[in-house]
């Protein structure tokens, strides 16, 4: 990127949105972290050394009204998995950022002193640095109390808690929630807070600007009518997800994955769950009703879905914000669990600490699978949150994530794809997303394409890497504009087109947009490609190919050479 773009600080660069080329306009959040990794940083280079940096990135469309538009995506090399990684986000922060008419932050180098700081930006849009040392040793919602309580309750915060200034792999960056105001959107998977905590940032506050930014648009009036057109489709419960999203978020997704053995029972056994009433929907909204918690929470500034949370305890004091079905999946059925009360309380742990839920309660099943707890211990469960809190030598090996601490133990069954576990979907019951675990560029994430489309058959192969291959380059391009489920609608009813035309100008048509996702996809590929990655990496676990899941008798058949059809390029 040519130099007369940059606002140069001490802890590398600022990229505002009026000062950017085409080239980078149109992309954002990951498509533009992909792109920024492969002009500036060197594939081989070590995650948690200096050459790596921590890309922070707003969408295609922050700053305008569109809706879900201000997601925040994190981006680097990651520690732990050795790839590219980008990690997607909702909160008030990128709305903010977007408002200062920022587009992109970039984190580089080491310092030369062991003096940890807070970068903030100040609601007149100055930069300063603020000496973080005695924040050191704080975890997200203490930190994000006190960061409040300076700035003002409408500042977006953003920080990481002990577990990344331990520089732990399944460490995560935590972002504050719109409306709550809580630490509980985390950019999770892939320990870019152990990057964040190499750079010595312990937090980066927000103010909420005098005054936004405003847009440039093609044409301004063709735009606001795309625009309010989406909105109305989001807003209608008619619309094929927001209704169900707004009751129970994402939770309800355990509904169809239970009755489908898609549902990760006992690290990926492959049972169904014989104490699912206890954690369905019906469940969750009962809870909820009982201890006055509350649904229909939007996550970030306007959105018409509000599929977050709050989630009380039975003397009616919150508990946590934002609990989801991946947390509930991966620490309830897949370790054995089922009481909600139990898996809110680790929820509010885990995003005070500053970890990753996924890889945490994988990793509590490899200490299960290896008899180091016991299937559906909830006190062992906690034993071992301290481990990781005390930062004991058992506790560091917790730290280095699902696959380190299945090898220790020598467990036969680790779910991992290129070291990073995967998420709450069985890949021989949905084929599809085990597609998706095998080839994307981000190790098994889920977020880069859940193939669970209703009326399909999810275990005939026949297909699946087609499907995949759509799902995933969908979900890329996603990952550039909104939020997944908002995209999904848009892309169905053919809204977006008139929206990128009204902003960009010019002719667009769906298979465009898509494109973007492909275009991302490509880059992330190039970039492991250079780091040494290579299609023997794109395969699952042994264990599914010849292990029957108890639940259907389905194995993951999908081979080696299917797999390595799955994209155009």
């Amino acid at each position: 990127m040519n130099q007369e773009v940059r606002a140069n600080t001490r802890f590398g660069e600022i990229y505002y949105q009026e000062e950017l080329g085409h080239e980078y306009l149109m992309f954002g959040n990951r498509g533009l972290v992909a792109k920024m990794m492969n002009e500036e940083v060197d594939p081989r280079s070590d995650p948690l050394g200096p050459d790596n940096k921590l890309f922070i990135t707003t969408g295609i469309f922050a700053g305008t009204p569109v809706n879900t538009g201000h997601r925040l995506s994190f981006g680097g090399k990651s520690p732990l998995t050795g790839t590219i990684k980008e990690s997607n986000v909702g909160g008030n922060a990128a709305y903010h950022l977007a408002g200062h008419g920022i587009k992109l932050l970039v984190i580089e180098d080491t310092p030369k002193d062991d003096n940890w700081r807070i970068i903030k930006i100040l609601q007149d849009g100055q930069l300063e640095f603020a000496d973080a040392n005695e924040f050191v040793g704080l975890n997200t919602y203490e930190f994000t109390a006190k960061a409040q309580k300076e700035h003002g309750e409408e500042a977006a915060i953003i920080s990481i808690g002990q577990a990344g200034e331990r520089k732990y792999n399944l460490s995560a960056i935590m972002v504050t929630e719109d409306k709550t105001g809580y630490p509980c959107r985390a950019a999770a998977r892939g320990g870019l807070a152990a990057v964040m905590a190499t750079k010595k940032i312990k937090g980066i506050v927000i103010e909420k600007p005098d005054k936004r930014v405003s847009p440039n648009y093609y044409d301004r009036e063709q735009f606001v009518e795309a625009n309010k057109r989406f909105t109305r489709h989001l807003q209608c419960d008619d619309s094929w997800l927001t209704a169900s999203l707004r009751d129970v978020g994402t939770i309800g997704n355990i509904d169809v994955t239970a009755a489908t053995g898609i549902l990760p029972v006992n690290n990926f056994r492959g049972d169904f769950f014989d104490k699912l009433n206890q954690l369905n929907s019906k469940a969750f909204l009962t809870k909820l009703e009982q201890n006055g918690g509350r649904n229909k929470i939007a996550c970030q500034p306007g959105c018409a879905i509000r599929c977050s949370n709050e989630y009380r305890d039975e003397q009616g004091e919150i508990v946590t914000s934002s609990l989801e079905y991946e947390t509930i999946s991966m620490l309830g059925p897949n370790c054995d669990i089922a009481d909600y009360d139990f898996l809110a309380e680790i929820d509010r742990k885990c995003d005070d600490f500053g970890i990753d839920t996924i890889e945490f309660g994988n990793t509590v099943a490899m200490c299960m699978e290896a008899g180091k707890i016991e299937w559906g211990d909830k006190d062992g469960v906690k034993a071992l949150l301290e481990e990781l809190e005390k930062g004991t030598e058992f506790g560091k090996l917790l730290g280095r994530g699902t696959k380190a601490v299945g090898e220790e133990f020598a467990v036969k069954r680790i779910p991992t794809v290129k070291g990073q576990a995967m998420s709450a979907y069985d890949p021989r019951n949905l084929k599809g997303i085990g597609v998706t675990y095998a080839v994307t560029p981000m190790g098994a994430d889920h977020t880069c394409g859940v193939t669970m489309m209703p009326g399909l058959d999810h275990m005939n192969k026949a297909g699946q890497v087609q499907l995949s291959s759509k799902i995933q380059m969908v979900s890329a391009a996603a990952d550039n504009c909104m939020c997944l489920f908002a995209f999904q609608s848009a892309i169905l009813e053919g809204l977006l087109p008139d929206i990128f035309a009204g902003y960009f100008g010019g002719e667009w048509t769906t298979e465009e947009i898509i494109e973007l996702g492909a275009k991302t996809i490509a880059m992330e590929k190039e970039f492991n490609t250079q780091a040494g990655f290579s299609e023997k990496d794109d395969l699952l676990p042994e264990f599914f190919y010849h292990e029957r899941s108890q639940a259907t008798g389905e194995v993951f058949d999908i081979t080696a050479e299917e797999l390595k059809k799955t994209f155009p390029f």
